[in-house]
């Protein structure tokens, strides 16, 4: 399970009611409890010395929806009552902060459990509050914030105001609208010091004016848009076609998904920012363009959390003979993502202890849109990127 530090640390969950979230916290709350079911986290058998233990860390975070966690739970379908009643119970004893929100930003999602604030300052005076309160009142040694909100809408990059931190202290004054929620959360952390991850498609700390704050103050920042699935699947077996010498001509891919994360993406605005955090990974790693690479994702409610993800790859061998390869991904959404997202945070605790502030980009295994340092294009390569973030864990053992 790892070096015991003894360290108390929090996770802050922007979207603590969402399905990730709850999984997450019910998962460590089993850990704690008594399990040793460690399946799905990938850093349970690597020691690593200042690494934060599983039982160490502790949850809060904002939401739209001002349920309990054991009744958020009950809605998403993830867990089994079972795992409710028995070692997940703290749920039922933990509701979310209020959180802000925007129609224009992620237009399907809502609630009323909301920051009640007049303009971007005050907003951000809150999540800052929050955040410190949370710090005391649960006796933490430090705090992680991890993004796990619904999908808003791609902004306009290239307003003046995302593109320096003075620009964006002042349209935070002038509450400009092109600041989103995201950023808001980001800004928060970053000036508290806090270490930020987006799981999310959203801009958020991505954007130049908030990579420059991170830089500046030394805070971890990573993200963006968790690999679970099929983008997974896809850096998996992409370096092996590229390997191998066969082409691919083409890569059709289908999702049907139906909780609350579907249901935002039903919404264009806020599809067309999860597609462009998907569409590059095929062209970065074989080295050409991919013409026909096709991403389709569809809300469908039935399915609830248990995401398909359909594949049909189409590819040219020896002698220009055709084949093809199809793959079909039956998962379970935030099971999948759940242990990712606690590994990210004891990453991120781990590189503020070190001293390694800014965009931390050992951590790219976990995403789909790594965030980078120098503006050179990101690894999408599996293996590589999980030698980036061995090598990043042993470097100071």
């Amino acid at each position: 399970m790892g070096i015991q530090t003894g360290r108390r640390v929090g996770v802050a969950f922007v979207g603590m009611g969402g399905a990730v979230a709850t999984t997450a916290i019910a998962g460590i709350e089993t850990i704690k409890s008594g399990s040793n079911r460690l399946d799905g986290l990938p850093l349970a058998g690597v020691s690593v010395a200042g690494m934060a233990d599983y039982k160490d860390l502790v949850f809060g975070g904002w939401d739209l929806n001002g349920d309990d966690l054991a009744s958020a739970a009950t809605g998403h379908g993830v867990l089994t009552r079972e795992d409710i009643e028995s070692g997940a119970q703290a749920l039922k004893g933990i509701t979310p902060w209020p959180a802000v929100g925007s129609a224009k930003f992620c237009k399907n999602i809502d609630g009323g459990n909301r920051i009640v604030a007049k303009d971007h300052r005050e907003t951000v005076s809150v999540i800052a509050n929050d955040l410190n309160r949370f710090r005391k009142e649960s006796n933490l040694d430090d705090v992680v914030v991890i993004n796990l909100a619904s999908t808003e809408r791609w902004p306009d990059l290239s307003v003046p105001v995302l593109n320096s931190a003075e620009a964006f202290e002042k349209g935070l004054d002038a509450s400009d609208e092109s600041i989103s929620p995201a950023m808001l959360y980001a800004y928060a952390a970053i000036k508290s010091g806090v270490p930020y991850a987006n799981f999310t498609p959203s801009i958020a700390a991505d954007v130049p004016a908030l990579m420059e704050l991170a830089r500046e103050l030394n805070v971890p920042v990573a993200g963006k848009d968790g690999k679970t699935g099929q983008t997974m699947m896809k850096t998996v077996l992409a370096p092996a076609l590229k390997a191998r010498q066969l082409h691919v001509d083409g890569w059709f891919s289908t999702n049907i998904l139906g909780n609350r994360d579907g249901l935002a993406l039903n919404d264009p605005s806020s599809l067309q920012s999860k597609l462009n955090t998907k569409g590059t990974v095929l062209d970065s790693i074989l080295g050409y363009p991919v013409e026909d690479h096709l991403v389709h994702i569809h809300y469908y409610r039935p399915r609830g959390d248990d995401k398909e993800a359909w594949d049909n790859i189409d590819v040219t061998g020896f002698m220009g003979q055709r084949m093809q390869i199809k793959v079909n991904f039956l998962c379970k959404d935030s099971i999948l993502a759940a242990p990712l997202v606690i590994e990210i945070a004891r990453v991120l605790d781990l590189a503020k202890t070190r001293g390694d502030g800014g965009v931390q980009e050992q951590l790219s295994t976990f995403f789909k849109a790594p965030m980078v340092k120098n503006g050179h294009g990101p690894e999408h390569d599996f293996g590589k990127q999980q030698r980036m973030l061995f090598d990043w864990l042993g470097a100071q053992q």
